[in-house]
């Protein structure tokens, strides 16, 4: 099976980053990267170059909060955790794939 590039993930990367935060916890971005493919059986990959931008603009915007710590390497890695904020955002993004992964469930039926 091919795995999806950046590209495929643009729309969903947001709502896939704030799902993992709610479920696992504060994590360093490597160990979202990690758990994301895990969990889609490395169907979806993560580049840093899309996720590390991704985690400054929802930390900018108030979905996530981030503070310094020490990796299990005991390196020092940036640790991010979702807010309420990112909950509602969460919300809002899970509703809105839900009504699109429908919308085009009907456009598949009919073919």
């Amino acid at each position: 099976m091919r795995t999806h590039t950046n590209d495929r993930l643009k729309g969903s990367l947001d709502l896939l980053v704030l799902k993992t935060l709610a479920s696992q916890g504060r994590m360093h971005g490597y160990a979202i990267t990690l758990r994301i493919e895990q969990i889609s059986a490395n169907v979806l990959r993560l580049e840093e170059g899309s996720l590390y931008p991704a985690l400054h603009r929802m930390t900018k915007a108030g979905w996530l909060k981030s503070e310094w710590g020490a990796s299990e390497s005991n390196r020092r890695a940036r640790y991010y955790s979702i807010t309420a904020a990112g909950r509602r955002q969460l919300a809002e993004e899970a509703k809105e794939w839900s009504q699109l992964t429908e919308a085009v469930a009907r456009v598949l039926s009919l073919a």
